[in-house]
């Protein structure tokens, strides 16, 4: 059994992109509680590596007022369930212009379980072609950049990197070539 039992729903915002849900929960004492949860579909997202650099984006991330350097990453629009390597390629093509002769799947991560109930598939794009940005209308200021290897890391060092999905997969991503 479940430490935490849902005893009821209730839909409080819906967008494009997310519901919130509150849930009224039991725990194991008996106890009553409320839980929100932001739900979300699984995101995608994509290590474009060349053997000796990754492609970033940098975009300005609203909710924190600030400009942050990334791997592309994304959901599909209208809260549709895509399968995780269409999405990783769909993704890497709109936001960068790359496209992946080989797409490796490296993982899952869990985005923030505490409040969410996103999941991400971490793809290790290789093999790139250049072709066209199809950026959505939110992402008309992104940017992108090639980046070597220990420039990345002293990114990451220095606070310039701090998404906790790029730093996820990352790891992921050294777990891999440690094997």
């Amino acid at each position: 059994m479940d430490p935490v039992q849902r005893v009821s729903s209730r839909e409080v915002y819906r967008n494009n992109w997310m519901t919130v849900r509150e849930d009224g929960v039991r725990r194991l004492d008996g106890s009553e509680g409320i839980y929100a949860v932001v739900d979300k579909p699984t995101c995608a997202i994509v290590i474009p590596f060349d053997g000796a650099r990754f492609h970033l984006v940098e975009q300005f991330r609203y909710p924190l007022g600030l400009r942050r350097w990334e791997f592309p990453m994304g959901t599909a629009p209208d809260l549709a369930d895509v399968p995780p390597p269409e999405l990783a390629a769909r993704e890497l093509r709109e936001e960068t212009g790359l496209i992946a002769g080989s797409m490796t799947d490296l993982g899952t991560t869990d985005v923030a379980p505490g409040i969410a109930s996103q999941r991400g598939r971490v793809f290790l794009a290789t093999d790139l072609t250049q072709g066209d940005t199809q950026r959505e209308v939110e992402e008309q200021d992104m940017r992108t950049a090639w980046f070597e290897r220990d420039e990345f890391e002293k990114m990451i060092a220095s606070g310039d990197i701090t998404d906790a999905q790029t730093l996820a997969a990352y790891t992921l991503l050294l777990m891999r070539e440690r094997r």
